[in-house]
C-alpha cells in the first residue's frame, strides 16, 4: 500500500465515522431520556406527561402532548452533532485499523461482554494494534478496583459504574496497562475538578453524591484516544 492510499484510506474512515455518528446520534434521543432516571430508579417509562413511552430509538416526542410539552428529551440534532465529533475523533486517532470498527460500534449491555467478544474477533484481523489478553486482564482488574471501591463506600459509588468499568477496562487494557492507567487517572480527575468546582460555587457539600458514571466514561474516551493514536 502506497503513501498516497493510506492516507485516502484513513480520510475515508474518518468521512464514514461522521456520517456514522451522526446517524447514530439522530436516533438516540429516546434512549438518552429513558436512561437518565435518577440513581436508584428504574428506567423512564412515561413523558413528563405521564404519557407511555414506548421503543428506544427515534425522537423524544410525544404524540399525545401538546405544544411545548411534546419534546421531552434532548434534540436530534444535537445529539447528531456530538456522536458524530467522538466518532470523528476515534476514527482520527485508530486510522483504518480494524479495532475502530469496534470504537464506533454502539455496544449494548453487557458493555464489557461485547467488547471483548468485538475485540476477540478484531484480534483475528492482520494490521491490528492491540491485544485480547491485555483486554480481558483490563476489564477485570478495573472491574474489581471500582468493586472495592463499591464496597467500602456503597452511597459514594453506585454498581452500575462497577459494571461499566469492567466495559471501560477492556477497551482501554486493549492498547495495554499505561492506557488503562491513563484512562483510569483522566476519569478520576474529571471527577475531582467537577467535585471542586461545585464545592467552590456552593452547589454542593462534601456529602453531596456525584453520579461518577459520565466522568469513567470522559476519562476512557480520552484514555482511547491516547492509546489509539501511540500504538
Amino acid at each position: 500500500m502506497g503513501p498516497g492510499l493510506g492516507v485516502d484510506l484513513d480520510l475515508l474512515v474518518v468521512l464514514v465515522a461522521a456520517l456514522w455518528g451522526a446517524g447514530a446520534g439522530a436516533l438516540l434521543p429516546r434512549a438518552v431520556y429513558r436512561f437518565a432516571a435518577p440513581s436508584g430508579e428504574a428506567w423512564r417509562e412515561r413523558c413528563p406527561g405521564e404519557h407511555p413511552v414506548r421503543g428506544w430509538l427515534g425522537r423524544a416526542r410525544c404524540a399525545q402532548c401538546t405544544g411545548e410539552r411534546q419534546a421531552y428529551g434532548p434534540g436530534a440534532g444535537l445529539l447528531a452533532a456530538v456522536t458524530a465529533v467522538v466518532c470523528v475523533a476515534l476514527a482520527g486517532a485508530t486510522g483504518a485499523r480494524p479495532e475502530v470498527a469496534v470504537w464506533l460500534r454502539p455496544l449494548p449491555l453487557p458493555l464489557a461482554g461485547a467488547a471483548l467478544v468485538l475485540l476477540g474477533l478484531t484480534a483475528l484481523v492482520p494490521e491490528h494494534a492491540g491485544e485480547w489478553t491485555t483486554a480481558l486482564l483490563g476489564s477485570l482488574a478495573l472491574g474489581a478496583g471500582y468493586l472495592v471501591l463499591f464496597l467500602i463506600n456503597p452511597a459514594g459509588m453506585g454498581f452500575g459504574d462497577v459494571k461499566l468499568a469492567l466495559g471501560a477496562g477492556a477497551v482501554l487494557g486493549w492498547y495495554g496497562w499505561p492506557t488503562l492507567i491513563l484512562g483510569t487517572f483522566a476519569g478520576f480527575l474529571l471527577g475531582a475538578f467537577y467535585g471542586g468546582v461545585l464545592l467552590v460555587t456552593r452547589r454542593a457539600g462534601r456529602k453531596t453524591a456525584i453520579p461518577f458514571g459520565p466522568f469513567l466514561i470522559a476519562g476512557a474516551f480520552l484514555g482511547l484516544l491516547v492509546g489509539a493514536f501511540t500504538a
